[in-house]
């Protein structure tokens, strides 16, 4: 009955990881590759991550 309260956490790692990489497409037009690079891999640490739950949810 309670777990219809719980929050979703692939939701929020899916935000998470979509934020990631709008910063990090506004930081390569505004020329900074090395924050690029380090948004990018964040994003895929989350994207692996989301995976990951999915991979345990079936």
């Amino acid at each position: 009955m309670f777990g219809l309260f719980k929050r979703d956490p692939k939701k929020k790692l899916q935000q998470d990881y979509e934020r990631k990489l709008t910063e990090a497409m506004q930081a390569s037009r505004n020329g900074d590759m090395r924050d690029n690079a380090t948004l990018t891999a964040e994003a895929e640490a989350l994207l692996q991550e989301i995976n990951r739950l999915k991979d345990e949810g079936r």
